[in-house]
């Protein structure tokens, strides 16, 4: 079945400063598309007006929804992005980090692939340690789950609704993307990896510091061993 909608879900932390030029040049981009898109907007934890400019926005937009959170998580504004979302086609990124060429692109390519899940997969970093950092995690889960992917935290992710078990990711945290990679294969679900050249970054600042890379890593080896166990 061709797609009809696409739901694109953009979790959004402390980003006041861009979250309503970003969400411009979004729609600007995806109105040439054969498809209708709508975005939900998931502000968690914030406390910089991130929020109130997000309700200002769907007040404007019909194509988009805002689902407010109390409490912080990556991984937990991706699920309840998820749950909200109507499309037969669903994405979520890293809004502060994604382009509007890599967002229809990876859009575009999923529509016309509806058997595999579309994923970036960043080539460079924008410094020495965060390469490195990046080279460690990724080198750790290759080797824990046997995983072929390089970049398993890379976004934009975009897969059917029909890859149900991707429907009811459990993670809260950082470890969703790795949980996301795992499910594809163990349930089947081919990855098609889009390379991603840029480091530009829209605005506001990374969260991922030395004690989050930390947490990653021990994070890792427990799923690991919580799958064995299992």
């Amino acid at each position: 079945m061709p797609t009809r909608l696409a739901s694109v879900v953009l979790p959004f932390y402390n980003q006041a400063d861009h979250v309503e030029p970003l969400i411009s040049k979004f729609l600007t981009a995806v109105s040439g598309l054969p498809f209708e898109v709508e975005f939900i907007l998931v502000p968690n934890n914030c406390s910089d007006g991130t929020t109130e400019i997000c309700l200002g926005l769907e007040g404007r937009h019909p194509r988009m929804r805002v689902v407010e959170l109390a409490e912080g998580g990556w991984g937990r504004a991706v699920r309840a992005g998820i749950e909200a979302a109507e499309g037969d086609l669903l994405c979520y990124t890293n809004s502060a980090r994604t382009s509007t060429e890599m967002l229809v692109l990876s859009l575009l390519f999923a529509s016309v692939h509806p058997d595999v899940v579309v994923k970036a997969n960043r080539r460079v970093r924008d410094s020495a340690g965060r390469r490195l950092g990046s080279l460690l995690y990724n080198l750790e889960c290759r080797m824990l789950f046997d995983l072929p992917q390089w970049d398993i935290n890379g976004t934009p992710k975009v897969f059917p609704r029909s890859a149900s078990s991707l429907l009811s990711l459990q993670r809260n945290d950082d470890l969703i993307d790795l949980e996301f990679v795992v499910r594809c294969q163990r349930d089947g679900h081919r990855i098609l990896e889009v390379p991603l050249l840029s480091t530009e970054r829209h605005g506001g600042q990374s969260t991922t510091k030395l004690r989050s890379a930390v947490r990653l890593y021990v994070g890792a080896l427990r799923m690991a061993r919580a799958r064995e166990a299992a």
